[in-house]
């Protein structure tokens, strides 16, 4: 992955992580500077999920969205947000 992309995907989910959590960065796993940004991207989406509620389920959808709506469907970042997005939609359903 080129360095511009990964800086870019990198400061995207540092940034929503600190909104959302408030909470320090995780300790990641050492590895390749591309698998490490994944698992982070990767730890985000659950954290996001976990908070979901019918009356956030939307905004939650809208955050995960941000992360991935460029990569290819291949991507497993894209591919557990879109998992989560089919399960936030039966959330939002039910707050409606």
């Amino acid at each position: 992955m080129d360095p511009v992309t990964l800086r870019n995907r990198l400061l995207v989910a540092t940034g929503m992580w600190r909104e959302v959590t408030g909470e320090p960065l995780p300790r990641l796993q050492p590895g390749p500077p591309d698998q490490q940004v994944q698992q982070f991207e990767l730890l985000l989406v659950e954290r996001l999920w976990e908070s979901a509620t019918a009356e956030n389920a939307r905004d939650v959808a809208d955050r995960t969205w941000d992360l991935v709506h460029d990569r290819p469907g291949d991507d497993p970042v894209r591919r557990r947000v879109v998992e989560c997005h089919e399960a936030l939609a039966r959330i939002s359903r039910l707050g409606d």
